[in-house]
């Protein structure tokens, strides 16, 4: 079966909004990230088990609003007991899944209901100020956070602080919009879309 991103005919490249004279390294650089395994991860309130016990991909389960990675794998706290995988490997799931077991956890695809998208540049943080109540100058590489972005429920990863990049993570059904609201904010400063 053939995937098709939600984004597949509204995502162009090129240069967009206040570009004309400016250094392009200087300009925001906004991507749709796709062809990623996704699921979520939850721990049972009776569940003796240790968060400490359990490992995925080689990484330990994060700290309330942290993340933790390496080259192919991202484990971001969602909330107490409530962890989403994000990861290269697209088998990630099917392997993980033999070492946890249902007795303790929930281990839940999600790979097809997210639309992702990335803002790389000085002048991220600006972009979700725009439309994210979230204290954006606390946040740094390493932060994760559940928020809004106009009205939008969205999921934030700090990625990197240098360069900038933060990806943003809002449900398929609402991506065309969340699309839109996003690189509409960024037409002020500039932008290539890639």
């Amino acid at each position: 079966m053939t995937q098709f991103s939600v984004l597949n005919s509204i995502h162009k490249k090129g240069k967009f909004g206040n570009h004309e004279n400016k250094n392009e390294k200087n300009l925001l650089k906004i991507s749709e990230v796709n062809n990623l395994a996704i699921f979520q991860l939850v721990k049972f309130n009776h569940s003796p088990i240790e968060n400490d016990y359990l490992t995925i991909d080689h990484l330990g389960l994060p700290a309330p609003l942290k993340v933790t990675s390496n080259d192919t794998t991202r484990i971001l706290w969602m909330g107490p007991n409530n962890w989403l995988i994000v990861s290269k490997k697209l088998d990630l799931l099917e392997n993980e899944s033999k070492k946890i077991d249902n007795v303790n956890f929930a281990l839940t695809d999600l790979s097809n209901s997210k639309t992702i998208i990335e803002i790389e540049g000085d002048l991220a943080d600006e972009v979700l100020k725009k439309g994210c109540p979230l204290n954006i100058n606390e946040m740094k590489e390493g932060d994760c956070s559940n928020s809004i972005y106009n009205s939008i429920s969205v999921t934030l990863d700090f990625i990197s602080d240098n360069p900038k990049k933060i990806r943003v993570f809002s449900l398929r059904s609402y991506g065309e919009s969340f699309y839109h609201s996003i690189t509409d904010a960024c037409l002020e400063y500039g932008y290539i879309a890639i």
